[in-house]
């Protein structure tokens, strides 16, 4: 994410948690989007709790930094990332996100925009590219806590803690969206659980590379897809529920491409491969994206940290 550093950052920080969607205060979350232009870098004078009146439409080349304070972002709308690059989202507890009417609200520029209803995810993304959601926690929201839809890659989705959620995250749109064909997206270093039930990811049409990541239990799937996805599961640690199904995955489509390698399963969690018998299936990073795998018997460990960091203002996190 170079692309949010160097020079010519603007350093806002968030002082009032309260929210006006068509006129926002300086000194709120929304005003920064609505009239600050550029690499924008945001951070919290103190703890607190914002409940939007309307999706925050999250800027281009915007980092929502949460680390030292804790801050809630709750029981109202929640973050819509629509054609947009470069955003990083860190630090923040994101949950009970409920479903929105449709209406206006002030976007970039402070140009007021016609917003359609929302479904009342934690995160979602449309037709934006190279964003990093990591340290967060998610839960309890209406629909989903992530969405990436409609031609968005290169995602990374990282060291954060999913749980109290029926579905946890959708990769495409719906299964006429061809353009989603092309979606690259990375899910890694997460805790899964408690009381997850599907969609860690269920994938459409496009690549995803699951990674290091921890399932604590599940109720009707883990990882599933849909219209020839190809996902590639490596180094987890599959937990299977006490009780109820074992099995890991669900496919809905016979050419779906699913390769497990080098998982960990522990309580009779099984994996059904649906790829060729010795075929291979490797991530397209560039050599500056590429990251150590981890053993998975070392993701509990790995993932101990996950979701938003606990740590004060004189702490490294």
């Amino acid at each position: 994410m170079i692309n949010n550093v160097g020079g010519g950052v603007i350093n806002y920080k968030v002082t009032d948690p309260s929210d006006d969607p068509l006129n926002p205060r300086a000194g709120t979350l929304r005003y920064a989007m609505t009239n600050l232009n550029g690499k924008v870098w945001i951070t919290f004078k103190r703890n607190m709790k914002i409940k939007l009146a309307k999706p925050l439409l999250v800027n281009s080349f915007t980092t929502i930094d949460g680390r030292g304070v804790d801050v809630h972002i709750a029981n109202g709308a929640c973050l819509l990332l629509q054609r947009v690059t470069d955003v990083i989202i860190h630090g923040i507890r994101i949950h009970d996100c409920k479903a929105q009417a449709p209406g206006p609200v002030m976007g970039p520029n402070r140009k007021i925009i016609q917003l359609g209803p929302v479904d009342g995810d934690a995160i979602r993304m449309v037709t934006s590219s190279k964003i990093w959601i990591d340290h967060n926690t998610l839960h309890d929201c209406q629909d989903g806590l992530i969405d990436v839809t409609r031609g968005s890659t290169d995602i990374t989705i990282s060291n954060n803690w999913f749980r109290f959620q029926d579905k946890v995250m959708l990769l495409g749109h719906d299964d006429g969206y061809v353009r989603d064909k092309n979606m690259k997206v990375t899910v890694a270093f997460n805790h899964f659980g408690p009381h997850c039930q599907q969609r860690m990811p269920r994938l459409r049409f496009g690549y995803a590379h699951v990674v290091n990541n921890l399932y604590l239990g599940w109720g009707i799937y883990a990882i599933g897809g849909t219209m020839n996805p190809n996902i590639k599961s490596q180094a987890n640690l599959f937990i299977a529920p006490k009780e109820g199904k074992k099995e890991i995955t669900w496919a809905h489509s016979v050419n779906s491409n699913f390769k497990s390698v080098h998982d960990v399963f522990e309580n009779g969690a099984s994996f059904r491969e649906s790829s060729e018998e010795g075929s291979t299936m490797r991530p397209n990073y560039r050599p500056d994206q590429l990251f150590e795998v981890a053993d998975g018997k070392k993701v509990r460990s790995l993932t101990m940290n996950a979701g938003a960091l606990k740590c004060g203002r004189t702490s490294i996190c």
